[in-house]
């Protein structure tokens, strides 16, 4: 279904951050004042907020991020019903079993994984691969390189709820994305999304 352009200035919130009209205008190949328009729109309907930003000489440029609102048309995947299982696994069967659950769910995700990146041997391209495997599963991932390293970037998280419950989904994914890269990088997390980051970042870094 064709996305609208008040759709595709939230997907871009989401993904950015932060933007202004002038990089949204930019973006979806309108004019400045059509993006205030859309702008406007979603601010009257709570979905954004803005604030000015003083960059040197020169008047404050204006900033629009997501609402609470707005963050919400991104949900967690089934999010209550996921932590209630959660917890009942802990209060009923105690924390070895959830590790456990944890565990096999990990050797389940790596080896799907490692069979789309068969034969790949560039770093580019397994961020390609890995990027496009996270986003079907609703984590809007992109990776770019950054001076000598490189940044994979999920600007959503589909099971915040479950990791915030259990940080060991966080671990054992961290863990998946060291082995699916392999030894010759390291891999460390430098935006966390439950540490009340506006995304999760993993800094990609070849060994010396």
């Amino acid at each position: 279904m064709q996305k609208t352009p008040a759709d595709r200035i939230l997907m871009l919130l989401k993904m950015r951050g932060e933007v202004t009209a002038a990089l949204i205008a930019a973006e979806l190949g309108i004019t400045k004042e059509g993006a205030r328009k859309h702008l406007l729109n979603l601010a009257n309907q709570g979905l954004i907020e803005s604030y000015a930003r003083s960059e040197g000489i020169g008047r404050p440029s204006t900033y629009y991020c997501l609402s609470t609102l707005g963050l919400a048309k991104f949900p967690d995947s089934h999010a209550d019903i996921t932590v209630q299982l959660l917890q009942s696994i802990k209060q009923l069967l105690g924390e070895n079993a959830l590790d456990l659950l944890i565990t096999d769910r990990e050797s389940k995700v790596y080896q799907k994984y490692m069979n789309a990146l068969s034969d790949t041997k560039s770093i580019e391209k397994k961020l390609d691969i890995i990027a496009s495997k996270r986003t079907e599963e609703g984590y809007i991932a992109e990776w770019k390189k950054e001076a000598e390293s490189y940044l994979l970037i999920e600007n959503h998280c589909p099971i915040c709820a479950a990791a915030t419950e259990c940080q060991g989904f966080c671990r054992s994914e961290l863990h998946n994305f060291q082995q699916l890269i392999g030894p010759s990088y390291s891999i460390s997390r430098i935006e966390y999304i439950i540490e009340n980051g506006s995304r999760c970042t993993y800094r990609i870094t070849e060994r010396k």
